[in-house]
């Protein structure tokens, strides 16, 4: 299988969650598809390999998808939230990591919990995956070690990530809805009122809010502003436009509400942003 790279010649659709340096040349992501069986539960894998100069340090800045994460690593191995605000992960020295992104329905399924519990926070993989989750650990670390951007390697990890998920992989029907409704979201930029939403499901204000909150965590409305906010910084970094008409674009009201948004988040203005990450 032939992963997806960030330094390829396009684009691949995660980067528009990322908000890193484009200079900054330290690290590289493999990313691979989740197994066919296994799409309702995971969508994809991502293996970052990095190298950083002593002395130095790589900061990854993401605005994260609405979905949970399980990361394993030399020194680590993780059960993540959803990161409400920025994400920020600084990498020293030579490292690599194995994570899983999960679908949005997959997350209460694996905790048996609704998903708020986890906003903003991680917990050691075992409270989540209980003595499977310490052996994944283990057996991933074996694999990875010795040659940690080997396909052999990712594959071998992916085999054991599959391996403790497949028992998992059966969806019900909330976690089916709550799938489509952050798809629908996502990938409709012309989504930008909760009403939209709603209308499209049948969903009562009531009703979808206790989905969202139950499956992802926060509200209906953060789904829509993330989205918007990840789309600002795609468009920052590839052309220049004025901010009123990128405000327009996005669906607010005023350019002053698009530069609080964004800076409250991202903790820079848009200009800024562009300027420093711009193409």
């Amino acid at each position: 299988m032939k992963p997806d790279t960030d330094d390829g010649p396009e684009r691949q659709p995660i980067e528009r969650a990322h908000l890193n340096d484009p200079t900054d040349t330290s690290s590289k992501v493999f990313r691979y598809p989740a197994a066919p069986e296994l799409a309702a539960l995971m969508r994809r894998y991502w293996i970052p390999v990095w190298s950083v100069p002593a002395g130095r340090e790589s900061v990854q800045r993401v605005l994260q998808y609405p979905v949970c994460l399980a990361v394993v690593a030399k020194d680590y191995a993780r059960f993540y939230g959803i990161t409400s605000g920025l994400s920020r992960t600084t990498l020293v020295g030579d490292g690599w990591a194995a994570g899983v992104m999960f679908t949005p329905a997959a997350g209460h399924l694996l905790t048996h919990t609704p998903v708020a519990a986890f906003t903003d926070r991680f917990v050691d993989l075992s409270e989540v995956f209980g003595e499977d989750g310490t052996q994944l650990a283990g057996s991933i670390r074996a694999v990875m070690d010795s040659d940690p951007r080997s396909p052999e390697s990712h594959r071998s990890a992916m085999d054991l990530f599959d391996d403790m998920l497949r028992p998992l992989a059966s969806i019900d029907d909330e976690g089916r809805l709550i799938n489509e409704v952050v798809a629908y979201v996502e990938d409709n930029p012309d989504v930008l009122r909760v009403e939209q939403v709603r209308n499209e499901f049948g969903l009562s204000e009531r009703a979808l809010q206790r989905l969202v909150h139950r499956r992802i965590g926060l509200t209906p409305k953060w789904l829509i502003q993330r989205r918007r906010l990840q789309e600002a910084a795609g468009r920052l970094r590839e052309r220049s436009i004025p901010l009123a008409e990128m405000a327009a674009l996005l669906g607010y009201a005023d350019q002053p509400h698009f530069v609080r948004d964004f800076a409250k988040v991202v903790g820079m203005t848009p200009a800024v942003f562009a300027q420093r990450y711009g193409a």
